[in-house]
């Protein structure tokens, strides 16, 4: 009986053998505890659009909590990256007449590396998406100026996502 007991015991703890408590980072950012994200360059006519996205990420870095922020000098890693698009396209239009919109989706797009302290790339250069929709209202300008943060954020949820999970 006891036997058995220790057999079931051993079986059912095996299932466990390959997880971890904590963060999960790729075997090539193992040794990565800090990262620096200086401002972004910017490709587009966007005006300080780089700026918003490098606070998103930072701010999203700090909440996903795997890397922490540092200074270029201090830090492990730097994460170099451009705004390469601010890009707008029809989703939805007006029934009955389809050259009017009443629907847009945002993209923003970013190409990003992560160098190390000898400046060679750990990860990247990569690019990364984020998308959102917005409706349109009286100026379009303005209802994508105002939709603008909420496409950094899923671009900077999706990059921290694929810097510390690797995918």
């Amino acid at each position: 009986m006891k036997n058995l007991f220790v057999a079931l015991l051993v079986v059912s703890l095996s299932g466990c053998a390959g997880y971890r408590i904590g963060d999960v980072k790729p075997h090539y950012l193992e040794g990565i505890r800090t990262i620096a994200v200086p401002t972004f360059g910017n490709e587009t006519y966007q005006p300080r659009v780089e700026v918003l996205l490098t606070n998103t990420v930072i701010k999203q870095l700090q909440q996903d909590g795997t890397f922490r922020i540092d200074t270029e000098d201090k830090a492990d890693a730097v994460l170099r990256g451009t705004v390469r698009a601010v890009s707008r396209s029809p989703a939805r239009s007006v029934r009955g007449n389809v050259l009017a919109t009443t629907e847009f989706n945002l993209n923003v797009g970013l190409r990003y590396s992560l160098l190390g302290k000898d400046g060679q790339p750990i990860v990247g250069p990569a690019d990364v998406v984020g998308t959102t929709n917005f409706f349109v209202g009286s100026d379009v300008t303005t209802e994508q100026r105002q939709a603008l943060p909420l496409a950094t954020e899923d671009l900077a949820v999706r990059l921290a996502s694929q810097l510390s999970e690797g995918w």
